[in-house]
């Protein structure tokens, strides 16, 4: 019989109801909405271009960046109201909600109707980032959480290797529309399996008042906390470098090495990298912990982008040296994304859905920006990526020596008492 996660794992969580590898590939789904929102867009980019009459190049990035603007901001709402009224019921109005704007945004005459239903399209999606971490909160803590994580990781990265392949294979059939019908029916897909097999992961114990006082507590607490406050802000560091590789990679592959039948290939190895390191760090996080492995892979994007400066900047950029470089920094970066997310919820369990909004907001619509500006900066050449991932890399790098005061790779110790137990 498959393995049966404890309808009460620990004295916070009821548990999902499902067997371990359903609940995990459940997760994995939710994870999925937004990278598939995101990446199976850029093949369309050029076509929506056209077909909406965009005549700067570099404005067509807003379809993506408006989204993340949206996602980004409501994950602040989502929290709070996870933690008063439970996972599941924001979790199934928010996916309804989010195939109707896929919907709407498929129907769009203009661009500036696109940009509206993509915000309010990424408002919706914000709920998988908040839940999706809430829930697993709920049932694990520490490192099996950061297990957990990285098994759902490694699976939902499979949708970026997939997603641009998805969204150029639709554009075969028909035209950039069908992409946003597609994301309807998935959407709805993952309502019907979430809604009708997942229970309700939130002990009523554990619900919290929904008031402005009792938000504003919970957002408090989060912003004290030394850990979750640090790791906060590395993580909205380094998602600002990946934010610049989504805005700017499609045009590096039509204007740098006019190849844009190569790029869905090229960003399915990346996807692939990260992939192949989620499934890694999955591995070793239990015996080696969160901060050995993230601060060595921390130092290791460091260490690449540094030669991708170099050969950018002395014009010696190629299709295979962008590849090799950018599939090794993103190998990095599966080490370092679940494993921040982990340490930053590690003492703020008691408040997991706002803890994760607050943690959500700042590093989505931080990185959202700090991506926007790379992307904007594009010039006709590599540099600005490779000193984006470089410059951001060493800030990360600063904020977690100052959040560890001065001491990388130690080990963390007990989990406070009110946070769940591991088992």
């Amino acid at each position: 019989m498959p393995t049966q996660i404890d309808p009460k794992p620990a004295s916070q969580g009821a548990g999902p109801g499902m067997a371990f590898g359903l609940f995990v590939a459940l997760i994995a789904s939710l994870m999925a909405v937004t990278p598939l929102g995101i990446d199976s867009m850029l093949p369309a980019l050029p076509e929506i271009g056209r077909s909406l009459n965009i005549a700067t190049e570099n404005h067509q990035q807003w379809v993506i960046a408006i989204y993340v603007f949206g996602f980004g901001a409501a994950q602040i709402v989502y929290g709070p109201l996870s933690d008063s009224y439970g996972r599941k019921p924001i979790l199934v109005v928010s996916l309804l909600l989010f195939s109707t704007m896929s919907i709407i945004a498929g129907l769009s005459q203009s661009f500036e109707a696109l940009l509206a239903a993509r915000l309010f399209q990424g408002i919706a999606g914000a709920s998988g980032r908040v839940l999706t971490v809430s829930i697993v909160r709920d049932c694990f803590s520490g490192r099996q959480m950061a297990r957990v994580m990285s098994i759902s990781f490694m699976i939902f990265l499979a949708v970026p290797i997939m997603a641009p392949s998805i969204g150029q294979l639709i554009m075969l059939l028909g035209s950039w529309r069908l992409i946003f019908f597609f994301l309807a029916g998935f959407a709805g897909v993952v309502v019907i399996i979430s809604g009708f097999l997942m229970h309700e992961t939130l002990h009523p114990e554990y619900r919290r008042p929904l008031s402005a006082r009792a938000i504003g507590q919970g957002i408090a607490q989060t912003l004290r906390e030394r850990t979750a406050l640090g790791y906060m802000l590395a993580m909205t560091l380094i998602f600002g470098s990946l934010m610049g590789f989504i805005n700017s990679v499609q045009q590096i592959f039509a204007d740098i090495f006019h190849a844009p039948k190569w790029f869905p290939a090229v960003f399915a190895g990346v996807g692939l990298s990260m992939a192949v390191s989620a499934f890694i760090n999955s591995r070793i996080v239990e015996r080696f912990g969160t901060r050995k492995v993230s601060h060595t892979a921390l130092l290791g994007l460091i260490g690449v982008s540094a030669v991708h400066v170099v050969v950018a900047m002395t014009r010696h950029e190629t299709m295979l040296s962008f590849a090799i470089l950018q599939w090794a920094t993103m190998f990095c970066f599966g080490l370092i994304g679940s494993n921040f997310g982990s340490m930053a919820m590690e003492n703020v369990g008691e408040i997991a859905g706002t803890a994760s909004s607050v943690q959500g907001f700042v590093s989505t619509c931080g990185g959202a920006l700090l991506g926007l500006a790379i992307g904007q900066a594009f010039n006709g050449t590599v540099v600005p990526l490779a000193l984006g991932f470089f410059l951001l890399g060493l800030a990360a790098l600063g904020v977690v020596l100052i959040t560890e005061r001065g001491k990388l790779f130690r080990a963390h110790h007990a989990a406070r008492a009110t946070e769940p137990a591991l088992h």
